[in-house]
Parts: structure tokens; C-alpha cells; sequence
């Protein structure tokens, strides 16, 4: 599916892109760490290419980074907006890439602009793989 996201949907030829599963209590560790906040959260993207500030704005065709995505927050959020826990991790994966790509959630017209790119991209996946089924 990444690989499906990163080469047909979004056209990039260079990548280098690690994505962790990791529990609430791994997820609360990397926030705290890195980002000097507590508690977990859903997805952490850390962007590793140099410039990041000016390729940002220009969409660069390269990609470099890591998404750390909670599984427990992921099922939490799925019971709350009554989906399933997998469509939520496919959907964090998507949200890191996008934020690795340079869209930001911070101001709400750039978030809405990024929900409407990561519902999109959402349902191109899932209209490829069975989503909703993995691991089941």
C-alpha cells in the first residue's frame, strides 16, 4: 500500500521512508523526546531532507523520512468515528506522507486542504486493497 501511495498516486521516484507501528506507550516516548509534549498521539512525521523549509513549498519529488503511527490510538479513534482500526493506520500512514510532502494541518484552511487530499488518497487505496481487512 506505501509503496502503491508513494509511486502511482503521488509519482515520487525517489523515496526513503521507514514507518513504525508502535504502541501508546512507545508513541508517548517519541512525543515527549522529540517533541516535548506528553501523552501519545496518533501519527509523529519526522522529515529528513536537507531544505526541508523551501522544498516544502515548491512539493519536492523527493521524500525522505520516518512516521510513527500508535496502533492503541488508532483503535481508539476508530471506535470514536466508527470506523475500523486498519482504515485509521492506512489513513495516519497517508497523513504522514502528505506532511512529508509538504501540506500543513496547523491553520484550518491549509487542514482542510490536507483532509480533502488525505480522504482522496484514502479512498484510492482502499478501492485497491482490502483495507478494512488486514490482520483481521
Amino acid at each position: 500500500m506505501a509503496r502503491t501511495l508513494l509511486e502511482e498516486e503521488l509519482e515520487l521516484t525517489s523515496y526513503q521512508l521507514a514507518i513504525h507501528l508502535v504502541t501508546a506507550g512507545k508513541m508517548a516516548q517519541v512525543n515527549g523526546q522529540f517533541l516535548q509534549h506528553s501523552g501519545s498521539t496518533d501519527v509523529i512525521t519526522f522529515d529528513y531532507r536537507d531544505g526541508y523549509a523551501e522544498m516544502a513549498e515548491q512539493k519536492a519529488a523527493e521524500l525522505t523520512g520516518e512516521i510513527y503511527i500508535s496502533i492503541t490510538d488508532a483503535i481508539s479513534q476508530a471506535r470514536e468515528f466508527s470506523t475500523k482500526w486498519q482504515e485509521e493506520v492506512v489513513r495516519y500512514a497517508i497523513h504522514g506522507v502528505l506532511h512529508l510532502r509538504g501540506y500543513d494541518d496547523l491553520a484550518s484552511a491549509k487542514r482542510a486542504i490536507m483532509k480533502r487530499e488525505e480522504n482522496r488518497l484514502l479512498r484510492r487505496i482502499a478501492a485497491q486493497f482490502p483495507v478494512a481487512s488486514i490482520g483481521a
